[in-house]
């Protein structure tokens, strides 16, 4: 895996304009809040240079506009769970030796970028089996694959799309796919949902950049009024809930050609776009 951090990628796009909170735009008090966090993490003694860059302590202060004291709070919760979780053991070791298996009744892959140079995230929720999909796997190693696919997007995905678009990037576009979910499904793998969103949240914060949620059905309202409750208002207010008239709206975001045919686009990656992992993370 690769360990470079999106900051220190050279920028090469003439047009790039960081977005504010980011290195590059930051306020005056942005940044003391960030030399402040940084010095006071490393006189606490419990700075992971490998890990903790500039763009990475922004993340943890955009999602506590830039309170020091919560973002650090916030950045100690996240690193005591990486022990209590065995991130590093997941790291290293974990092998999802099922991922074929549960592709067939729980499609979650990354696939080719948008137009920003974000990898694009996709979820089929419709086409859960969960009878099927906990007769060849369980909650616990959902978690870890979902965990070692964060640290992936971190160590490797974010940097290699980095150097692809010229410009850092350090979120990711994602579609969840409704189509033909039903609400006692959904009840049924929720607990996984709530676990997951909790992870992504709270230990990988302002990793999503645009959220898509197609094919809501009619009884959505439902379970969107569950889901709403467990995300904080920023996370909320990324999110796009189109029906199934979805295609345009996608394709302003993302080019047909790096849009799975199943979803409107023009990639038929051999062997499936989900079990492809195409993207400028893969070398030729």
């Amino acid at each position: 895996m690769s360990t470079a951090a999106t900051s220190e990628i050279p920028i090469t796009d003439p047009n790039y304009k960081p977005q504010p909170g980011r290195l590059g735009n930051l306020t005056a008090q942005q940044q003391e809040a960030l030399d402040k966090f940084r010095t006071e993490i490393q006189q606490e003694g419990w700075f992971v240079p490998e890990r903790m860059d500039d763009a990475m302590l922004l993340r943890f202060l955009r999602a506590r506009k830039f309170d020091v004291l919560k973002a650090k709070e916030m950045l100690q919760s996240a690193e005591q769970w990486r022990k209590d979780f065995g991130v590093d053991e997941i790291i290293q070791n974990f092998d999802f030796k099922e991922k074929a298996e549960v592709d067939k009744y729980y499609p979650q892959f990354y696939h080719k970028t948008d137009k920003d140079g974000r990898p694009i995230y996709v979820e089929r929720l419709g086409k859960l089996d969960i009878k099927a999909l906990y007769a060849v796997t369980t909650i616990d190693r959902q978690l870890k694959r979902l965990v070692w696919e964060y640290e992936r997007c971190l160590s490797h995905r974010f940097p290699e799309c980095s150097r692809a678009a010229g410009h850092p990037v350090e979120t990711s576009c994602t579609i969840l796919d409704l189509a033909g979910v039903s609400l006692s499904n959904f009840y049924r793998v929720k607990d996984y949902v709530l676990q997951a969103s909790s992870i992504g949240q709270d230990r990988y914060p302002e990793t999503m950049g645009k959220f898509y949620i197609i094919n809501a059905p009619w009884a959505f309202s439902a379970i969107w009024s569950i889901i709403k409750g467990w995300l904080d208002e920023v996370t909320v207010a990324k999110i796009d809930i189109i029906g199934s008239s979805y295609k345009d709206k996608l394709l302003l975001q993302i080019p047909v050609q790096n849009l799975p045919k199943e979803l409107g686009g023009a990639c038929d990656c051999a062997g499936g776009c989900s079990l492809s992992d195409a993207g400028p993370w893969q070398k030729e």
